[in-house]
C-alpha cells in the first residue's frame, strides 16, 4: 500500500488526531508520542495485511485480540505486548471520549502481567570509585566528575541532567532545580562532594571553548569541547567508559547510579517518602521496589552466613558470588562522603 493511500484511510486520520491530542493537550514528550505512533503503526500494518477495516468505528475486540495473538506468535515478549495493549487502550479511550465510537473494544483487553526486574545497583565503594575516576587535571575531567557526582549523589535521570541550565544550580543553598517527567519540577539537594565537584567544574567551564566560530551555549550547564550542550547519548557513553575504568564492569548505565543512590539512602535509614521526592517518583509503589532489593539482599546474606541456613541446597536464587562487595556495610549518613 502506498503512502498516499495510507494517509487517505480513516484509521490513519484517526491516528493522526490521537497524536495531536498527545502532543498539544496532554503535552506528552516527543519520545512518548513517537512510541505510541509506532505501536499504532504496527496495528495498522496488521489490519491492512489481514484485509480488516481501517476505521476505528468498525474495529471489534476480535481484531485487537488477533493482533496481540500475532505478536505472541512472532515471539514478542510480555513487556512488549503489555506496551501495545496500553497504546490501544489510550487510543480507543481517546476516540470514545470525543464521540468517534460508542463502545470501546480495547477496554476488554487484558493486560499481561509483567514482572519488573529489581533495580541493579553498585556497592558504595564501586559507586564512589566511578565518581572519582575522572581526572581532576582537565576541564573535561572536572566536568565528568561533576556529572557522575550528580547522577549518583542526587539520583538524577540522565535526561534531567542533560537538560540542566546554569540558572538551575543554586550553589549557596546547595540545590539543583530539575525538570522531571511530565514537566514536573523538583528541587534536589546536593551533598558536599557533588557541590565541590560542581564548583570545580564551573570554575573551569570557560575552558570548554569552541575550536572555530561556534558560540558557547550560554545556558547549558554541561558543555562539550565545541561549546554545545551534552546530549543524553553522550552522557551514557561517558558513564559506561568510567564504569569500565573504575570497576571493570561493562555497560554501566546512568540509571544504575540513580538506583545506587536510592538503595544506599534506604540502607542508611532514609525515609521512603523522602527518597520518592528526591527521585521524582509520582507513585510510592515505584520507590518501594528498593525495599524489595533490601529484602533480597538480607535473604542472600542469611543463606550465606547463618548457621541454620541449608548449606546443601546451593546458592540462593540471585545470590551474589563470594567476594562480591555489593553487601558492603550500609553507609553512615553522617559521614560517608557527606552525600
Amino acid at each position: 500500500m502506498s503512502a498516499e493511500s495510507i494517509e487517505s484511510t480513516p484509521l490513519a486520520a484517526q491516528m493522526a488526531a490521537f497524536a495531536r491530542y498527545l502532543e498539544h493537550e496532554r503535552r506528552a514528550a516527543p519520545r512518548t508520542v513517537a512510541t505510541y505512533g509506532r505501536d499504532l503503526a504496527a496495528l495498522y500494518a496488521f489490519l491492512h495485511a489481514k484485509g480488516a477495516p481501517l476505521d476505528v468505528t468498525q474495529l471489534r475486540v476480535d481484531h485487537l485480540r488477533a493482533f496481540l495473538a500475532d505478536l505472541v506468535r512472532r515471539k514478542n515478549g510480555t513487556a512488549t505486548i503489555a506496551k501495545k495493549v496500553s497504546a490501544l487502550r489510550a487510543f480507543f479511550r481517546f476516540h470514545k471520549r470525543i464521540g468517534s465510537i460508542g463502545d470501546n473494544p480495547a477496554a476488554r483487553l487484558r493486560l499481561p502481567k509483567v514482572r519488573k526486574p529489581l533495580p541493579s545497583f553498585l556497592s558504595v565503594d564501586a559507586a564512589s570509585a566511578v565518581a572519582e575516576a575522572p581526572s581532576a587535571d582537565t576541564a573535561t575531567g572536572l566536568r565528568d566528575r561533576a556529572i557522575v557526582e550528580l547522577l549518583y549523589g542526587g539520583g538524577l535521570r540522565v535526561s534531567e541532567l542533560a537538560g540542566l541550565d546554569l540558572d538551575d544550580v543554586d550553589m549557596a543553598r546547595g540545590e539543583v532545580r530539575v525538570m522531571g517527567k511530565g514537566a514536573f519540577e523538583r528541587t534536589v539537594p546536593t551533598g558536599s562532594m557533588a557541590l565541590g565537584a560542581l564548583s570545580d567544574y564551573l570554575n573551569a567551564r570557560g575552558q570548554l571553548k569552541p575550536r572555530h566560530s561556534q558560540r558557547v551555549d550560554p545556558a547549558a550547564l554541561f558543555l562539550g569541547v565545541h561549546g554545545r550542550r551534552l546530549s543524553v547519548r553522550w552522557i551514557q557513553r561517558l558513564v559506561a567508559r568510567y564504569g569500565t575504568l573504575a570497576t571493570g564492569r561493562e555497560g554501566l548505565h546512568p540509571h544504575m547510579l540513580r538506583h545506587s543512590c536510592a538503595t544506599h539512602l534506604l540502607d542508611a535509614g532514609a525515609d521512603l517518602r523522602g527518597i520518592q521526592e528526591l527521585l521524582g517518583h509520582r507513585s510510592l509503589a515505584t520507590t518501594q521496589r528498593y525495599t524489595h532489593v533490601g529484602v533480597d539482599r538480607l535473604r542472600e546474606a542469611y543463606a550465606r552466613a547463618h548457621p541454620l541456613a541449608r548449606r546443601d541446597r546451593g546458592p540462593a536464587r540471585g545470590e551474589t558470588p563470594p567476594g562480591d562487595d555489593s553487601l558492603a556495610a550500609p553507609p553512615d549518613p553522617t559521614s560517608h562522603r557527606n552525600r
